[in-house]
């Protein structure tokens, strides 16, 4: 068991270091998340465009 001084009990903590990994971790999950915006962006605007496209498109009529 540590023993606890006064020292090691009242210690001002400092920011927490970020590992390397941890910082290649975060930028790919933000690379990915970006990704995945724009991606959800141009399939939302081809959605709009061709729900225009088929509500501006005369139908045949069958007969």
């Amino acid at each position: 068991m540590v023993k606890l001084t006064k020292t090691s009990v009242f210690k001002a903590q400092g920011p927490d270091v970020e590992t390397p990994l941890e910082k290649t971790t975060r930028i790919v999950r933000k690379m990915v998340e970006e990704e995945a915006e724009q991606r959800q962006s141009k399939n939302d605007r081809f959605r709009n465009a061709r729900l225009e496209r088929e509500a501006n498109t005369p139908t045949k009529p069958s007969g």
